[in-house]
């Protein structure tokens, strides 16, 4: 029963109905006891600082951002955990005595998918992509003392992260296919494989991969990529992106209605069930 004393979060997106984390955050609250509500809010670019102040004048503990509103989202905080920073995006918002404070849980949440599913985090991994996710995920791999090679259609884009972070080598994107045989861990940070569509011969571009190769996707609408599935057919490990939906999720939830979720095989059956 929703009260005087619920807490409300939600998810800010346009559009934001194919979001599955209204579903999974409803879950938690009602696993936990939690009295709690996660809305999805459908919010149209040109009124987003408007939204997002209204809601936190309105007593919302804080919201999720999707696309398109992840770089707005920055400028429109406050206050910036230094995971923010680094990543140069935020997910994650609190509204904390009226003030905006943005996270970034991306980076954390695809890391401690890898560990779920005991995959360890060092060697070489190489990222495809140069966007809001690859920067993330980049980061996290950085701190946690890995080598990053970021490889982008456009160069000039993977060398311009390169740069703001600190770290890491950008390569043109005819050279990556080249460098999988030294590298323990392949990312698919870019939107290809999303809805089944191959966007490349990933059979070729994997042939040169080192047999301890652990491959991952970002994507999860299907959670079974055409990358991933080129890589099994290969012998190569696998890990879709469902885990890192979850596990980006768990810091938001705890920050808003006081409870860390667990990440359990009921929330991905759930999750799993809807995406099919």
């Amino acid at each position: 029963m929703i009260d005087g004393h619920t807490k409300l979060a939600g998810v800010m997106g346009w559009p934001v109905e194919h979001s599955r984390s209204p579903m999974m955050h409803n879950h938690w609250c009602r696993v936990n006891g939690v009295n709690g509500a996660y809305v999805p809010l459908p919010t149209r670019p040109e009124r987003f600082d408007q939204a997002l102040r209204g809601l936190a004048a309105a007593g919302f503990q804080g919201v999720n951002v999707t696309i398109p509103h992840k770089e707005a989202a920055m400028r429109a905080c406050d206050e910036l955990t230094p995971t923010a920073k680094r990543a140069g995006a935020v997910n994650t918002i609190c509204f904390v005595a009226g003030r905006i404070i943005g996270d970034c849980t991306d980076g954390t949440g695809f890391c401690d998918n890898l560990s779920a599913h005991d995959v360890a985090i060092g060697g070489r991994a190489l990222i495809l992509g140069a966007g809001g996710a690859a920067r993330a995920v980049a980061a996290a791999l950085l701190d946690r003392g890995c080598e990053v090679v970021i490889a982008n259609r456009t160069l000039e884009r993977a060398e311009a992260l390169v740069e703001a972070l600190g770290g890491g080598e950008a390569v043109a994107w005819y050279d990556w296919p080249s460098l999988l045989s030294g590298c323990s861990l392949l990312v698919n940070a870019t939107s290809m494989g999303m809805g089944g569509q191959p966007g490349m011969d990933w059979d070729s571009a994997l042939r040169e991969a080192a047999p301890g190769l652990c491959v991952t996707d970002i994507v999860y609408t299907p959670r079974e990529t055409p990358l991933l599935l080129a890589a099994q057919a290969r012998g190569l490990r696998t890990v879709d992106g469902l885990g890192m939906l979850v596990h980006q999720a768990r810091a938001g939830f705890r920050a808003w209605f006081g409870v860390d979720p667990e990440a359990d095989q009921t929330t991905f059956d759930l999750l799993a069930a809807s995406l099919r």
